[in-house]
Formats: structure tokens, C-alpha cells, sequence
């Protein structure tokens, strides 16, 4: 066997070697992403009718709470019955994402700010300025945003 022959066939094997390695590692998914099921936290649902993007149904978010978008930095309420809001999830006072709606405040696990779900205003500092409102629509059952 010759030199030449011997490397051909260190990198054919090499070769092949990888491509069984990325085939294994890639394609269908687990099932369990490790994200867990969260009632507060979610991703998009989809592309609505209209021809944004669907958040949410409007039976996915409670009355005097709310649900957090991560993907999309956004926190639906709904202060009163068929009343639907939409704020920023980024905190005022250092960015972190908020982390929790309850007790009709959106709330920020960094510092301990808390934001009304009616307007957004600061209930509770050290945040100083308000979440800044989202634009959203309500079609039917879906919550979209443009």
C-alpha cells in the first residue's frame, strides 16, 4: 500500500465518519425541548387570517392577567373583560424580561418592578418609566400583531 492510497483512505473514512455524526445529531426533534409547560409564558400560535401573527386565542389570556410572549418581547393583559392590552416585556429599569403576570401587575423577577396591566405604569420601582405599549388586534378569537 503506497502513501497516497493510505491518505485517500484515512480521509474516506474521515469523511464518512462526519456525515454519520451530523446525520445523527440532526432532523427530528426529541419531543421535550427542556423549555417545560409554562401557564404565564409562550410562543407564537401561528400566522393569523389577516395576515399577522397570531399570539394568542383570546381564551388563552385571563381576565385581570396576562401572558408573556419570550420569543417576541411582548405581555398580553386583559385588565377587564374583552379589554385586551399589550406592553414591551423588557423592563424599564435594566432590560431584564419580565417574568410573571399576577395579581393585575406585570411583574420583573430582576429588581422587583411591577407594572399595572391596564397601562402599563409603574406600581411598584425601581423601574421609573413605564412599559411601552404594543400594538395588537383582536379578530374574532385570535389576538394578532401586525
Amino acid at each position: 500500500m503506497t502513501m497516497g492510497s493510505t491518505r485517500r483512505t484515512v480521509l474516506a473514512t474521515g469523511a464518512a465518519g462526519t456525515a454519520a455524526l451530523l446525520a445523527g445529531c440532526g432532523g427530528q426533534s426529541g419531543g421535550d425541548d427542556g423549555g417545560g409547560d409554562s401557564a404565564e409564558k409562550s410562543s407564537p400560535a401561528g400566522t393569523g387570517a389577516d395576515g399577522g401573527e397570531e399570539l394568542a386565542t383570546t381564551a388563552d389570556i385571563p381576565v385581570g392577567g396576562g401572558k408573556i410572549f419570550d420569543e417576541q418581547k411582548i405581555v398580553v393583559t386583559q385588565p377587564a373583560e374583552g379589554d385586551f392590552k399589550a406592553f414591551s416585556a423588557i423592563c424599564t429599569h435594566m432590560g431584564c424580561v419580565v417574568s410573571s403576570v399576577s395579581d393585575e401587575t406585570i411583574n420583573c423577577a430582576c429588581h422587583g418592578s411591577r407594572f399595572s396591566i391596564t397601562d402599563g405604569a409603574v406600581a411598584h420601582g425601581p423601574a421609573t418609566r413605564p412599559l411601552p405599549a404594543e400594538k395588537i388586534t383582536v379578530a374574532g378569537n385570535s389576538i394578532l400583531r401586525p
